[in-house]
């Protein structure tokens, strides 16, 4: 079963248990939401659709974290006037997961729906927290090189020097 909703301006479709990203919603990590403009229900072989919303359906979601989406930079130039901006931004996201799509006028069961939305929430929590209690592993060094002494730098670059240059030619007018 699968159903398209509308928040923040935008349209999704989802199926129970998928995880998207949505506008900012304010709220606490665990908590639940409920979606109630709903455009379109559909599965197994029925679709409805909406005019323009579906009278009875909703959809509920945990509110798993509040995240940042990736930095876009907007980059300004006018070229021969030495006009040039770089700014960035990082669009604030909620990130939900989808408990149940509830259709015909059906209630939700927030009761039944919490404890499983803390469980899923604290479940990413661990999956973000770093491994053994945020000890990290050292790469392994590799072993410096020894600096030349100076009067061996010296007569290595002779050495080298002399190498290059050709032998003189000598010319003898006879």
């Amino acid at each position: 079963m699968f159903a398209v909703f509308r928040t923040g301006g935008k349209q999704y479709k989802v199926a129970k248990n998928d995880v998207i990203e949505i506008e900012r919603l304010p709220g606490e990590n665990g908590a639940i939401l409920e979606f109630t403009e709903v455009l379109m229900v559909g599965g197994a072989g029925a679709t409805t659709v909406g005019t323009p919303l579906v009278a009875g359906a909703s959809v509920a979601a945990a509110l798993l974290d509040q995240v940042k989406a990736d930095k876009v930079l907007i980059f300004k130039k006018k070229r021969r006037h030495n006009y040039r901006r770089k700014r960035g931004h990082r669009q604030p996201l909620s990130l939900i997961k989808v408990m149940d799509i509830l259709t015909d006028g059906r209630k939700l069961d927030r009761a039944a729906l919490a404890a499983d939305a803390q469980s899923a929430a604290e479940a990413r929590a661990k999956r973000k927290a770093p491994a053994g209690g945020g000890e990290t592993k050292a790469a392994p060094k590799k072993p410096a090189k020894k600096a030349a002494a100076p009067a061996e730098r010296k007569s290595k670059a002779k050495t080298k020097a002399a190498a290059k240059k050709p032998a003189a030619k000598s010319k003898k007018k006879e």
